[in-house]
């Protein structure tokens, strides 16, 4: 089984559509007894909040059902116990590498390098701009899917 963790600063807009996204990805493809996919924050300022509405509004819109979720913060254990650890910008990479002492197992990644990008995935929570998250999201768990799948 591939455990994966999505991670942003709050856990309540980019990493938990992520997680909902690659969970129906995932389900679509009948894989989802091969994954294990999850969200966390690198902050402690949202802890316990749910999925932002905007990005509960733009999954509905998507036909793409949302994992229920409490925004829960990264920790070390989280780094040893998922075999992908993916943040959403280059921020969350510092803060996800300082958590797990520095990535010495090279697990951290950012989403958008598996859409051949090295860019961020704009924070719709300063943005406002959930549909050009979405598109972001989108592309990099597609490119991302397509990567693990050579290791089922």
């Amino acid at each position: 089984m591939i455990k994966i963790l999505f991670v942003c600063h709050g856990n309540i807009c980019r990493s938990t559509m992520a997680e909902s996204v690659m969970t129906y990805l995932v389900e679509k493809e009948g894989l989802a007894d091969r994954f294990y996919i999850n969200s966390a924050a690198t902050s402690r300022e949202e802890i316990g909040n749910g999925v932002h509405h905007g990005t509960v509004a733009k999954l509905k819109k998507e036909g793409i059902p949302v994992i229920p979720h409490r925004a829960v913060q990264m920790t070390l254990n989280d780094y040893e116990e998922y075999d992908y650890l993916i943040g959403m910008d280059t921020e969350n990479i510092r803060n996800m590498q300082r958590i797990s002492g520095g990535d010495p197992d090279e697990k951290i990644y950012k989403l958008l390098t598996f859409a051949g990008s090295g860019l961020d995935v704009a924070d719709p929570w300063y943005t406002g701009d959930f549909e050009a998250t979405y598109r972001d999201v989108l592309a990099g768990c597609k490119g991302l899917l397509e990567c693990l799948k050579e290791e089922l």
